[in-house]
C-alpha cells in the first residue's frame, strides 16, 4: 500500500485540482491523507466552519483522511523558514511516498503558488538528518513530488496525464460537496471541460494532469508504453 499526501491551501483546492487522481489511487487500495492549510477565511461565499464541513464531507466521499492546519489563514500563506520546518515535520510524521501540492506557477490566488513552494522546500528539508529543529522525528525521503493545477487550464501540457474517465462521476459528486463555492461560479463545468480537453490529448473522455518536480525513474521504458501511443 502506498501512502499519498495531498496538500491544498484552501478547503476545495484538492477536490477541484486532483481529487479524481486520488480517488483512483484509493480504489487501487492506496492510502490518501489530505492536509488543508486554511479554512478559506477570506472567501466571499461560505463561513470557515461551513467550508471545513464541506471538505470533510468531500474527504469522506473520496475515502481519504483529512486534517486542517493553520498556516496563517487564507491570503496569508507564505513559504517562510518557520512554515517550511513545520511542514517538513508533518512529512516526517506522515511519511508519504508521494506528495501532491498546488502548482508553483503564479495564478489567480497567491496562496496556491506559496503553498506549492512551501511543500517543495519542506520535502527537501524532511530528508536532511542534521536539522536539530526536526529532531527526534526520523528523516524521510519521499519518492515523488507532483504539482497540480487548480483552475488553470491554459498553458503547457502536464508532464503526466492520467485517464480519469472511470471516476468522473464520483469526482463531480466530490466537487459538489463545496456548494458554498459552486453556487457562485460554475467551477464544476470549468473543471470538467478542462478534463475533457486534456482527455482528447490521450484519446480518453476525461483526464487529469500532474507536473513533475524531479524526473520520474522507471526500470523499463515499457512501463510507460501507453504514453507513447499516437491518438
Amino acid at each position: 500500500m502506498t501512502q499519498i499526501l495531498a496538500i491544498g491551501a484552501h478547503p476545495d483546492d484538492v477536490e477541484f485540482g486532483c481529487a479524481a487522481i486520488l480517488i483512483k489511487e484509493i480504489t487501487k487500495g492506496n492510502r490518501v491523507k489530505l492536509l488543508v492549510l486554511s479554512r478559506g477565511e477570506a472567501g466571499t461565499g461560505g463561513t470557515p466552519e461551513l467550508r471545513e464541513q464541506e471538505s470533510r464531507e468531500a474527504a469522506r466521499m473520496m475515502g481519504a483522511e483529512i486534517e486542517f492546519l493553520d498556516f496563517g489563514g487564507d491570503c496569508r500563506i507564505e513559504s517562510t523558514i518557520e512554515n517550511r520546518f513545520r511542514m517538513a515535520a508533518e512529512i516526517r510524521k506522515l511519511r508519504p511516498a508521494i506528495v501532491l501540492a498546488p502548482s508553483i506557477s503564479e495564478n489567480q490566488h497567491p496562496d496556491h503558488a506559496a503553498a506549492g513552494k512551501l511543500v517543495r522546500d519542506a520535502c527537501r528539508l524532511a530528508r536532511y538528518g542534521g536539522l536539530d529543529a526536526l529532531r527526534p522525528a526520523p528523516v524521510h525521503k519521499i519518492e515523488n513530488l507532483y504539482f497540480y493545477n487548480i483552475t488553470q487550464h491554459i498553458g503547457a501540457l502536464p508532464d503526466v496525464v492520467i485517464d480519469i474517465s472511470d471516476v468522473a462521476g464520483v469526482w463531480e459528486a466530490v466537487m459538489r460537496c463545496h456548494g458554498s463555492q459552486t453556487s457562485q461560479k460554475n467551477y464544476i463545468d470549468l473543471q470538467k471541460t478542462g478534463a475533457r480537453l486534456l482527455g482528447l490529448t490521450i484519446g480518453v473522455e476525461f483526464a487529469a494532469g500532474l507536473f513533475t518536480n524531479d524526473p520520474v525513474r522507471v526500470e523499463h521504458i515499457s512501463d510507460i508504453a501507453l504514453s507513447s501511443r499516437n491518438f
